[in-house]
């Protein structure tokens, strides 16, 4: 768009803004922050549509997904953790506070679509910790109704 005719002849080039943008479109750095927004927002995206899906409950799949969200960021990046270690406690800190509940995690276990998938998840400490705790509370809730 911006080496087209069109553009060189457009009120927009003419603009305040017009020029500036056109050159920042032509360099290194503007890509390379590009290329790292894809990154991270691709994953994200990813979750955030599970999370606002209305046909299929996300209950059993966020955990799953922000895991998944996790790994695709340290591949893009090349386990270069330096690389997006700021991102990431912006990610810990909205799902220590918001999201990781043991709920999730009960979720998590009990989806025959995810549990079949990874027969591994009875040594996921975090998992099943969050599976217990949600048993507990309902065994917990059971005997104060009788």
């Amino acid at each position: 768009m911006f080496t087209s005719e069109q553009w060189n002849r457009s009120k927009f080039l003419k603009l305040d803004g017009g020029m500036p943008t056109t050159n920042t479109i032509f360099t290194t750095n503007f890509w390379k922050n590009i290329d790292i927004a894809v990154k991270f927002g691709c994953p994200f995206l990813s979750v955030l549509r599970l999370v606002d899906h209305e046909r299929k409950p996300p209950m059993g799949y966020i955990y799953e997904a922000m895991d998944r969200e996790k790994e695709t960021i340290d591949q893009a990046f090349k386990n270069k953790e330096d690389k997006y270690e700021k991102v990431f406690k912006i990610i810990y800190k909205r799902w220590n506070c918001q999201l990781h509940q043991p709920l999730h995690a009960a979720g998590h276990y009990l989806n025959p679509a995810l549990y079949y998938e990874n027969t591994n998840v009875e040594n996921d400490d975090e998992v099943m910790s969050g599976l217990i705790l949600c048993i507990h509370k309902l065994a917990l809730n059971e005997d104060k109704e009788r």
